[in-house]
């Protein structure tokens, strides 16, 4: 037996474990650099640019104001969308329901008969 046939006895049998290993290695790598970038970025720390020089992430006056102001028309268009969901689960059950039970609750709201 030569020494190619002894490697690839070695190696084939545990090919899945070397190309798992490898895909391993290489998926903590990104999230490493994924992590390192988001603390520079969380502490005020420079980016590294094409380069390598450095670039300071922006944050003035203006886009914190812009921020607030989406942040705000975010939640205002959050509560229309929730009241716009019951107002079309009401219509919902008007249209599914059968016609006695609508006119019984429309009843029900006027009152009892004086």
């Amino acid at each position: 037996m030569n020494e190619v046939d002894t490697a690839g006895a070695i190696i084939i049998p545990n090919l899945p474990w070397i190309i798992g290993g490898g895909l391993l290695i290489g998926a903590m790598g990104v999230a490493g650099w994924i992590f390192t970038t988001w603390l520079r970025v969380r502490h005020g720390y420079p980016l590294d640019g094409v380069w390598g020089q450095a670039i300071y992430p922006q944050k003035n006056e203006e886009m914190v104001e812009r921020i607030r102001l989406l942040s705000q028309e975010n939640a205002q268009l959050r509560a229309e969308i929730g009241s716009m969901k019951d107002r079309l689960a009401v219509v919902e059950r008007i249209v599914t329901d059968e016609s006695h039970q609508l006119t019984r609750d429309i009843e029900r709201l006027r009152g009892p008969a004086n």
